[in-house]
């Protein structure tokens, strides 16, 4: 993909002589900034994880229809409703985080991500409680959702804000490298309990043993969360504009921000349509499209990302050398040159085309996932950074990214045609790279309002 024009870089308040020296950030607080951002993320994931493997057994306790295809629906239309209140978080949680700080309002999505899946746990059968079972489960999973829309730029605005400037993609990285270990380990221990346990003991108890789990790890969480002082760039905006910084109106978060928003949803689209087309649409896809078995589908794509997972720190720290629009670049033309040729490969049948051909996508999707998570917050100012990022982050996964399976499941029924997939990855990708086009290169710079940290 050719690169922009030469676009001046913007004026940062920490280029004019009277600002302060670069401010040096203690490496041990950036270790503990960046688990505790990461181990967040990992808990979301694992949710999803646990959620998207165990959705047919939970169609039996909560929705005890007779039907199983009815059963499996209800169970993922609870799941998207949490889609549905994540702009709603964003837009609660993001202007608090400008106003009051990224580590009070992490610590607080921390506590009901991790409430919310705990609860899912603790809820009586529909065999015991009626209709208030899955009442009670919708309810927690708009807890999970409310909460995830302030999650995702608030911690990724965390670690870009402590990282030294010439490290922040590498550091950036480690936040997607918790979603794949969240998902995998969700993912891997609902396989293992399918293995262990009955049918039986599944239905009546087993189930609830991963949902459980999310109560310990969110302690931790919120334990590292407590520890962790205030990012240096918001602490230094506080410092200077104490009395203004107060409120942060919406107008100036929204329309202010406009041109940042805009990158910032066309981004975001190619990052999150991918993933979901990845990691939770071709499982589906291989199983009822093509007819493949379920248990090694689901095991391919885990092993996809355990691969991606052993690249992501490497295409960080890439993006740090030779810049965050040149590997984003990367992963849109890849996914627009090869997702035809991959999906055939897929299609083909065997292990070895499918594993090569899903291989092929997660290695161009970590072009997104390394270095999305140090380029979005470098789009805003410090001072509506949190607000205007959840706002278009969440806009952008709630209208594209969560719809990802449904519309393309949707396509293949209107036109029979099983290419849509790699055809609606491609359309993704020319959006990604027009973005791409217009966005200014951040790596090895402050961020916009912030000084400079080393």
């Amino acid at each position: 993909m050719p690169s922009a024009p030469a676009l001046p870089h913007p004026v940062h308040p920490s280029h004019d002589p009277g600002t302060p020296e670069a401010v040096a950030v203690d490496p041990a607080l950036v270790k503990r900034a960046v688990k505790a951002a990461a181990l967040g993320n990992a808990m979301e994931w694992f949710d999803f994880g646990v959620y998207s493997y165990i959705a047919v057994t939970l169609g039996k306790v909560f929705f005890p229809s007779g039907n199983p295809t009815a059963q499996l629906l209800s169970t993922f239309g609870a799941f998207a409703a949490a889609f549905l209140v994540r702009p709603l978080g964003g837009l609660v949680f993001g202007p608090l985080g400008d106003r009051v700080g990224r580590q009070k309002v992490l610590a607080v999505t921390m506590i009901m991500m991790a409430a919310g899946t705990f609860a899912i746990g603790l809820i009586p059968s529909y065999a015991t409680i009626g209709v208030g079972a899955p009442l009670l489960l919708l309810a927690a999973r708009l807890v999970q959702g409310f909460s995830t829309g302030g999650e995702y730029a608030g911690a990724s605005t965390f670690i870009a804000e402590y990282a030294p400037d010439k490290k922040r993609g590498f550091l950036g990285s480690w936040l997607e490298f918790g979603t794949l270990a969240g998902y995998i380990a969700g993912a891997g221990l609902v396989t293992l309990m399918t293995a262990l346990l009955s049918t039986d003991d599944l239905v009546s108890w087993g189930w609830r043993i991963p949902f459980l789990i999310a109560g310990p790890m969110g302690a931790i969480g919120l334990y590292l969360r407590l520890r962790l002082e205030e990012t240096p760039a918001f602490a230094a905006e506080t410092e200077k504009a104490e009395s203004s910084r107060r409120k942060v109106p919406l107008r100036e978060m929204i329309t202010g921000q406009w041109r940042a928003l805009l990158l910032c949803v066309g981004l975001v689209l190619v990052f999150n349509v991918t993933d979901y087309m990845l990691l939770s649409y071709m499982p589906s896809y291989l199983t009822s499209e093509l007819k493949y078995d379920e248990t090694h589908g689901l095991l391919v794509v885990l092993g996809v990302m355990a691969l991606m997972m052993v690249v992501q720190p490497f295409a960080g720290a890439l993006s740090d050398r030779v810049g965050r629009r040149p590997v984003i670049a990367a992963g849109c033309a890849g996914f627009l040159l090869l997702s035809v040729p991959a999906l055939l490969l897929i299609r083909q049948g065997s292990l070895f085309a499918i594993a090569l051909g899903m291989g092929a996508l997660g290695l161009l999707l970590v072009c997104f996932t390394a270095a999305m998570p140090s380029a979005l917050p470098a789009l805003f100012p410090t001072r509506v950074r949190y607000g205007s990022l959840s706002v278009g982050f969440n806009v952008s996964v709630s209208l594209f990214g969560g719809t990802t399976p449904l519309v393309v499941t949707a396509l293949i029924g209107a036109t029979g045609n099983m290419m849509m997939p790699a055809y609606y990855m491609m359309a993704a990708a020319v959006v990604g790279g027009v973005a791409v086009w217009f966005m200014t290169e951040s790596a090895g710079r402050p961020l916009p309002g912030s000084p400079p940290q080393r």
